[in-house]
């Protein structure tokens, strides 16, 4: 059977990050519902230092279920990110994607669906702290969502920051501006979002101020976190999958750990928010935390947009699966 098989560089100008947010926010949705997702599976190397890591969703409204399998470290020092998706109904396999060019776009849509549900809507201020690709996929995303007028950007190196803005102001209408800590991104911000390496908290939770929205992105191991114990207990928390914050969620379990919160703090998922199983932002006053490590339920959605794009222009190359029955004859 034939498979499409999609270079990183075919799928980069196939869906804008409007596209990319509608069809997330739908897969989120059906996740709600009752569909299955399944958590990051994570395997860690100590010689290379690296990770193999994956995850899974199935998302039948969609027409489409698989996952991501990416290595990151190892002899490369880099990321390598390959997306096998299936048709949801027959389960012969579609597509092979390199994930590279989406990455950004699909995470991005996450922060941008979350913010939209959880931030206020006349939310306009946003502080970024992280100035890489990830951080520029947060920042679309937002402005998809929301009539942004003011970005303050923050990193630790004040050349990116300021490429940063450089560059970001000549895509979005926003003023973006970099700032010299994290401090100064924050205080009077309406969503806050940390987009970063960083194994410890990159601002004091004492700064939020009531009716602010945090997306924390960056980290999605239980030993790392971006944000600081006082933010989880003080905010309505939200992870990507209910499942994900007692499994390596760092802010989550190392909050827990400190005795600040319990299971119970888990407010809802994403998808029970969008599916209406539970409320999202419900006053102006309340603080919000979206935790967001990563999913295979943005990665179906936006893979299967890309495989469907691709298609119709006729892009990428046949390669040939044999079913398991033909190959054990």
């Amino acid at each position: 059977m034939s498979t499409l098989f999609l270079t990183s560089e075919e799928t980069r100008d196939l869906a804008t990050m409007d596209e990319y947010v509608g069809v997330v926010r739908d897969g989120y949705r059906e996740i709600g519902a009752g569909n299955p997702a399944a958590p990051r599976q994570k395997l860690s190397n100590a010689e290379p230092p690296g990770f193999l890591t994956s995850y899974l969703a199935i998302l039948p409204d969609t027409g489409a279920m698989g996952g991501y399998t990416y290595a990151a470290g190892f002899g490369s020092a880099d990321a390598h990110f390959v997306l096998p998706l299936f048709d949801a109904e027959s389960g012969v396999p579609l597509a092979l994607i390199d994930g590279a060019a989406m990455n950004p776009y699909k995470t991005g849509a996450v922060g941008g669906v979350a913010a939209d549900a959880l931030a206020r809507e006349d939310a306009d201020t946003v502080a970024l702290i992280g100035a890489g690709p990830q951080a520029k996929g947060q920042l679309r995303a937002l402005d998809a969502i929301r009539a942004l007028q003011t970005v303050n950007v923050y990193s630790r190196t004040a050349e990116s920051r300021e490429r940063f803005a450089a560059e970001m102001n000549d895509e979005i209408d926003a003023a973006v501006g970099a700032v010299a800590s994290s401090d100064a991104a924050v205080e009077g911000s309406d969503i806050v979002v940390t987009a970063t390496s960083a194994s410890e908290p990159v601002f004091d939770g004492d700064l939020l101020e009531p009716g602010m929205h945090v997306t924390a992105m960056g980290q999605y191991d239980p030993s790392a976190r971006e944000v600081d114990t006082q933010t989880v207990a003080n905010a309505k928390y939200v992870p990507d999958l209910r499942e994900r914050a007692t499994a390596d969620s760092g802010e989550f379990l190392q909050a827990r750990e400190a005795g600040a919160v319990d299971d119970d703090h888990v407010h809802a998922d994403l998808g029970e928010i969008l599916a209406n199983h539970a409320a999202g932002r419900e006053t102006d006053e309340e603080i919000t935390l979206f935790d967001s490590g990563g999913t295979g339920i943005e990665t179906v959605a936006a893979g299967y947009m890309l495989y469907e794009r691709a298609s119709e222009r006729g892009l990428g190359q046949e390669i040939e699966f044999a079913p398991a029955s033909e190959a054990l004859r």
